[in-house]
């Protein structure tokens, strides 16, 4: 599309394009219909027709593009429906020889087949279908994105380019705009459009005019357009992230289409989520680019109105993977009627269209009923053999005959796009600006990005600093004596750990921004492996300040040697594996197509790293097998150079020389040692140098060496890293198939040929209700089935205001509103985005908790019952349920807890039964929710509160949106019934403008006619017969993206006699209501159901969903499984030597870590759950938060006991625990430990807003108490810090742990661990050291020798665990008990803070203040 600029000043060029500057190829009708684009001083079409006459004066080079096509077969790759896995179909030997047959020979089917045509410039394309006809993978084909498809057959041409030449040279001039809005959610909307304008501004503009002005004019042209002008300094926003509306959101996805200057534009449902004005007006500005620039464009979209539908030339009819249509756009609607079909009353062409496609909702002409097509090969054979048929065939070889195997065509177009290239960029590929440029536009972005998110890096800045003050705190100025040797071994690794793994954070966020940049890259805005260079380049200024400030805490408060040559070293060791680090886990992410393995890997890798960094267990003790893993290891380098620095200057005063005591004050230091290793006879000091030498085998002058490993390890890292983020550029694609659960059969006749990226379903449009048309299978039944009696009783309201605190202003959002909704009545709220639709409903439904409502709320002239919300039922606009569940036991799940438990199960059944029934679900009752169609999911959760027999009223908030015009209708038809049935609904006619005001409420009348006599009545246009009156009703109050409203239709609504008539309707049916009793609250109690129904129902439920996600049930196990291995075998068959003794106690404490990753995994599934009740099932008082907290620490605890003895299988006999020690280390580590995380990681996600915030805060908590445990620091050496010692849970985990497996054992030294000690003269070895060892311990191998006596310090593992750790094997049942209450602990501490948290209103300091 031309780039806009301002006219009168250095207007931009977009593409350059004809020298045809109006629209030759369109009829009258369309002219009058197509409205001038753009606010109240720009015009978007004088403006377009003076961008292309100064390129023309200019003589700027243009090119335009066309596709045609032949024969066009699409293949994908699966089944249409299957079988929800779960973890018995996972064993089961049937399931797994078909998942190996279907790995061998992937079952394939045709989405596309037989599609011929072609789209000339200055051309646009309607492609019409049901969701899951294949519009989607059509437009993505000649959009030339056919990577996620098994194969595409046929001919595709563009031109005189194949399909390899667009994707290799061009592909910036053929994009595709996904339905989707995926953008960075901190970035405004001027940075998201000003970026992608940036990445495609050509080298060609306008005279003197700088890149700069070109990004300027062209960004405000688009604001404008798109009535963005005032949120252009609003970020986008996502869902946790607040941000623009949805219809702006969709606003900022088509601009930034735009705004790459495509030659071909595939448009996918751009319109989702717009309202009818603002759709409309973006298909004018599509006409307008495609007639003056002379684009070729081709779009799909759903419910389209008449005046949108006549802006096309042409449209494609998809039915079932099939072209039943592919011709004038003008012509098709005579074509489906003379083949036998008739439209109903009112009905659009684009809707007619895609009806004669349902079986259901199509209409048959009199006479045609015998030899009209049905089936989609009938239709696409009788369009082949058509007229019509023959005219497009006709119209391909004409095209092709002037377009297709032209040089002189191919290379005047190819000397128009390298002229767009800057001056270094290569002129062969499809990318405009050169890599610098490229490079210097990602790095600003990802600037920008991380300054529209500053809390996550003050968050990372404020965990290492707390990291660093807990550690120097812990570790405060350690001697410079031989005690503190382990202590600054242990300073050392964690400092290099903490920088090194935080990095796993990035990973979801990686996955997450995969889609954007996919999308960017298809559009030829830059190389992927820009983003991942420019993401490294901008973070290593931000490591470098996090690093400076956590290396300057610790090592001044550790007290490491105090030189500066030796602090910059280690300084710049803890920076460079922090970034090496970094590159590592992106690198990580990018090779891999789903988070889920990406972060197992990470999860495994960090325990690997970790494992054989050499600190836990010095490399010539690893296992010879696993020791060449430590060459493979940088932080294996690390450790050794940041080691060798600090000890290298360190001559350490030696605290424990033997022997020592009464009876050897006057022995010479040639008889005594120092039981350090690296100790010399005769010297009271011990060498830094020899003692990292013989305790590691590290040396000094290997430091330098280490750190340009270091380096090799980080530059391989980065290189792997832009190659994998280069050509791994997609993420795992999800396909579109119905699962049912297992035991039950797939009906295929409910799954069509589906598109990829929609969900298989049949969509059903009710025929008309008089027609007397027998109901089929899959469409609504009669409300009457529910055999329930109609309601009598009437809401109303009054006068509502709503106000609510913006940024402490006062800010209006419902104004004076009123009305009523009556038995049989089916209300309408309409109005355009932001005009307060979902306000009302949800202070109507009393479900908002802030701000101030005034005003009245009536049932019967009464006012509404304590239990009102029971009494109705509210169905959302977004379909939130439990993802697992099938569709029945949704609906069961519903009716149990909402209805008396003295209604038998029976009973219940039966009437779940019959709502599916009338829903039009019967073939779906086995269907998992999670991967319905968005119908067939608004049916459910309608159905669900149906289930619950609302007696007063049904709320729905927008029930058709993003869905096709046949699934809205058959969504309202079903609505209607339940209406003429009796109830009482409240849709979201009340016609609302912004600021919540009402423009209009009353009936509508036969055709519309009532409401449309007021707005005529009072100065609005008339309306055409074959008009849209919706449409018609808000082009009339001004809706739409720069629309405007010369009346002002809220006051002329309050002087009217309809408001009158409303006040004094609202009267009259409070007079009649009063006369009859008034409604009573039926429950006296909160809930329908007693806690413990409440409690069952939920565990049932939670274990049925944990069942049916063996994705992560898998996850624990593997990691379980692997870890246990991993640490099994890396301590295996660990000796009784004190290096063996030692081995034993890191095994265990290694094991205690992996509680990490488990509970970051139960964090997610535990918030997803709660979610679910706090958006839907919490407003409804379905049941108490106690239960469900309840049931979701029942459900899971037993997968992690389970999980956690697999774990204590492969790992304790591998280590070489003892036997008769094992039962209990399997109840301490088996059953109580997972009940100590477990209910420790659901307290803290009890806190946490989200899953990434609770991962933050377990893992600040969780590092906070396992410091204090005696292993990092022994207890001798925590001084103050000895209480916290004694209240960190994981002291007695570890001391039970390691008490009760190594108790009450020898120790018998290896030879390098003997000290030699010479007596003195004439004294014998055992005459010499017995007085010592007698309060002192240890032995010694030769007592009657006289020189060189061989002492080990440690004789049982009782002392040496006493001694060094603190341990004592006699504390093993009180350590149970001690865990086993801070499990009771963490159960309060969920429920408290469930409370605090999540449930109670306003703010948690109110708790704390006094009651006057």
């Amino acid at each position: 599309m031309p780039i806009p600029g301002d006219s009168d000043d250095s207007s931009p060029t977009l593409q350059p394009h004809s020298n045809d500057t109006s629209a030759t190829s369109h009829d009258n009708h369309r002219n009058s219909v197509l409205a001038i684009v753009g606010d109240e001083d720009f015009n978007f079409e004088k403006h377009l027709k003076d961008i292309i006459k100064r390129r023309d004066e200019e003589e700027i080079k243009w090119r335009e593009l066309g596709v045609v096509f032949n024969d066009l077969r699409v293949v994908g790759i699966g089944a249409r429906t299957s079988l929800q896995p779960t973890m018995g179909s996972l064993f089961s030997p049937t399931s797994l020889l078909r998942t190996i047959s279907e790995a061998r020979h992937p079952p394939v089917r045709d989405i596309l087949s037989g599609f011929e045509g072609v789209v000339a410039p200055g051309e646009m394309l309607l492609v019409l279908g049901k969701p899951g006809s294949g519009c989607s993978t059509f437009l993505k084909t000649l959009a030339n994105q056919r990577g996620e498809y098994h194969a595409v057959e046929g001919e595709v041409e563009y031109d005189s380019f194949t399909p390899q030449d667009i994707h290799n040279h061009y592909r910036g001039d053929v994009t595709y705009c996904p339905e989707d809005d995926i953008h960075f959610p901190t970035l405004t909307v001027e940075e998201t459009l000003s970026f992608s304008i940036k990445t495609r501004t050509p080298q060609t503009r306008f005279g003197d005019q700088s890149r700069k002005q070109f990004n300027a004019e062209f960004l405000d042209v688009l604001l404008r357009i798109f009535g963005l002008r005032h949120a252009r300094k609003t970020v986008v926003g996502d869902a946790a992230i607040r941000g623009v509306s949805g219809g702006e959101k969709k606003r900022v996805s088509i601009a930034e289409a735009l705004s790459c200057r495509s030659t071909i534009g595939a448009w996918d449902n751009s319109t989702r989520g717009l309202d009818a004005s603002t759709a409309l007006e973006f298909v004018q500005v599509l006409r307008l680019g495609t007639d003056i620039a002379r684009l070729t464009t081709i779009a799909s979209i759903y419910q389209a109105g008449e005046q949108l539908y006549e802006l096309f030339d042409k449209v494609c009819v998809i039915t079932e993977g099939r072209m039943a249509y592919f011709g004038p756009a003008r012509a098709a609607r005579q074509y489906f009627i003379d083949m036998g079909y008739e439209p109903y009353n009112r009905q659009t062409t684009a809707d007619f269209l895609v009806g004669v496609t349902d079986p259901i909702s199509r209409k048959i002409r009199s006479g045609f009923k015998g030899t009209v097509p049905r089936t989609a090969e009938e239709m696409a054979s009788h369009f082949r053999v058509s007229q019509l048929g023959r005219l497009n065939r006709q119209a391909i070889d004409e095209y092709r005959a002037l377009h297709v195997g032209k040089p002189d065509r191919k290379a005047a177009y190819r000397l128009s796009a390298v002229t767009e290239h800057s001056h270094h960029a290569p002129k062969n590929n499809s990318y405009t600006i050169s890599i610098p440029m490229q490079v210097r536009a990602v790095m600003v972005r990802r600037m920008q990005i991380i300054k529209g998110d500053l809390s996550a890096q003050v968050v990372q800045m404020c965990v290492q600093i707390f990291q660093a003050i807990i550690m120097g705190a812990i570790f405060f100025q350690l001697p410079d004596a031989t005690s503190g040797f382990f202590s600054r071994g242990s300073v050392l690794f964690f400092s290099l750990i903490f920088g090194a793994i935080s990095a796993m954070a990035e990973i979801p966020a990686l996955f997450a921004q995969r889609p954007i940049l996919s999308r960017h890259h298809k559009a030829a805005m830059y190389y992927p492996f820009i983003e991942a260079f420019a993401h490294t380049v901008v973070d290593i200024p931000i490591a470098f300040m996090i690093q400076a400030v956590f290396c300057v805490i610790v090592y001044f408060m550790v007290g490491l040697q105090k030189s500066a040559s030796q602090f910059f070293i280690f300084f710049l060791i803890v920076f460079t594996m922090t970034i090496t680090m970094n590159a590592f886990f992106r690198m990580l992410a990018a090779s891999f197509k789903e988070e889920s393995s990406a972060t197992s890997m990470a999860g495994i890798s960090v325990q690997l790293l970790c494992l054989y960094t050499g600190y836990t267990i010095p490399r010539q003790s690893m296992p010879g097998a696993l020791r060449w893993t430590t060459y493979l290891n940088p932080l294996r380098y690390g450790f050794e150079a940041i080691l060798t620095n600090e000890f290298h200057t360190l001559n350490a005063t030696c605290t424990t020389l033997v022997p020592q005591g009464p009876g050897y004050e006057n022995i010479s230091l040639a008889n005594q040692v120092c039981t350090t290793v690296g100790s010399l006879p005769g010297m009271i000091a011990v060498d830094g140098n020899r003692f990292v030498n013989i305790s590691y085998g590290y040396s000094y002058g290997d430091l330098w060496k280490n750190y340009g490993i270091i380096l090799t390890f980080g530059v391989g890292f980065f290189v792997f890293l832009l190659i994998a983020a280069e050509y791994n550029t997609n993420s795992a694609f999800d396909t579109a198939v119905t699962l049912f659960k297992q035991g039950t059969r797939a009906v295929e006749v409910i799954a069509t040929t589906e598109d990829e990226e929609k969900s298989s379903k049949l969509s059903t449009r009710p025929p008309s209700l008089d027609s007397g048309a027998p109901r089929t299978a899959g469409a609504p039944a009669p409300y009457s089935l529910l055999e329930r009696p109609a309601t009598n009783d009437a809401f109303t309201w009054r006068h509502i205001q709503y106000v609510v605190s913006v940024s402490g202003e006062e800010r209006r959002l419902l104004d004076d509103v009123s009305g009523y909704v009556a038995p049989g009545k089916l209300t309408a709220l309409m109005g355009e985005s932001g005009a307060g639709k979902t306000t009302l409903l949800n202070v109507l439904a009393q479900r908002v908790d802030v701000g101030v409502v005034t005003g009245d709320r009536f049932v019967n002239g009464q006012r509404v019952p304590a239990d009102f919300q029971a009494q109705t039922g509210y169905c959302q606009q977004m379909d939130t349920h439990l993802p697992q569940t099938t569709v029945r036991e949704a609906l069961l799940f519903s009716a149990r807890l909402r209805q008396p438990e003295s209604v038998p199960s029976a009973e219940l059944e039966s009437y779940v039964d019959k709502c599916l029934i009338m829903c039009g679900l019967e073939n779906y009752a086995d269907a998992i929710v999670g991967s319905l169609g968005v119908e067939h999911r608004k049916r459910t959760t309608i159905g669900v509160e149906l289930a619950a027999k609302p007696k007063l009223l049904l709320f729905l908030d927008e029930p058709t949106s993003g869905l096709d015009s046949q699934s809205a209708w058959a969504i309202v038809t079903f609505l209607r019934e339940l209406a003429n049935n009796g109830q009482a609904i409240l849709c979201t006619l009340l016609l609302l403008r912004k600021g919540g005001q009402t423009v209009y409420f009353g009936d509508v009348g036969d055709k519309s006619s009532i409401m449309l006599d007021y707005f005529e009545r009072n100065g609005a246009t008339h309306c055409d017969a074959d008009a849209n009156p919706a449409e018609y009703m808000l082009d009339t109050i001004g809706v739409g993206a720069t629309a405007t409203a010369s009346v002002d239709w809220h006051g002329i609504w309050k002087g009217s006699p309809e408001a009158a008539e409303l006040q004094a309707q609202i009267e009259q049916i409070h007079a009649e209501c009063r006369a009859r009793p008034s409604v009573e609250t039926e429950r006296h109690s909160e809930f329908a159901t007693p806690w413990i129904h409440q409690a069952v129902v939920l565990t049932k439920r939670n274990f049925l969903a944990y069942w049916r996600n063996p994705t992560y049930i898998i996850a624990k196990i593997i990691l379980n499984i692997v870890c246990g291995l991993l640490v099994g075998f890396t301590f295996f068959n660990s000796k009784d030597t004190l290096q063996g003794t030692q081995n034993k106690l890191f095994s265990i404490f290694l094991t205690t870590i992996l509680s990490v990753p488990m509970t970051q995994q139960l964090q997610s599934i535990y918030i997803d759950i709660r979610s679910i009740y706090e958006v839907r099932e919490r407003p409804s008082r379905i049941y108490c938060w106690t239960a469900l907290a309840t049931s979701q620490i029942l459900v899971e605890i037993p997968w992690n006991i389970f999980c956690s003895s697999l774990y204590f299988v492969c790992w304790y006999w591998t280590v070489g625990f003892a036997t008769d020690r094992a039962g209990y280390t399997y109840l301490l580590y088996g059953i109580v430990f997972p009940l100590y995380y477990t209910t420790l990681a659901e307290a803290i996600g009890a806190m946490a807003p989200n899953a990434v915030i609770a991962s933050l805060l377990f893992s600040m908590i969780f590092s906070f108490v396992v410091m204090f445990n005696g292993v990092l620091q022994p207890f001798r050496a925590l001084g103050w810090w000895k209480w916290m010692y004694r209240v960190s849970p994981f002291t007695y985990i570890v001391e039970g742990l390691l008490g009760q497996a190594i108790g009450g054992q020898l120790i018998n030294c290896a030879s390098n661990e003997l000290v030699p000690i010479n007596p003195p003269s004439g004294l014998s070895c055992a005459a010499y050291m017995d007085p010592f060892m007698s309060f002192a311990g240890g032995y010694i191998t030769n007592p009657d020798a006289t020189t060189q006596c061989l002492y080990c310090p440690y004789r049982t593992t009782d002392q040496f665990m006493f001694s060094s750790f603190n341990i004592s094997y006699s504390h093993h049942w009180r350590n149970t008990g001690i865990v086993l209450g801070n499990v009771v602990f963490n159960v309060c501490a969920i429920f408290a803070f469930t409370y605090i948290f999540r449930i109670r209103k306003g703010s948690i300091f109110s708790l704390f203040k006094g009651r006057r």
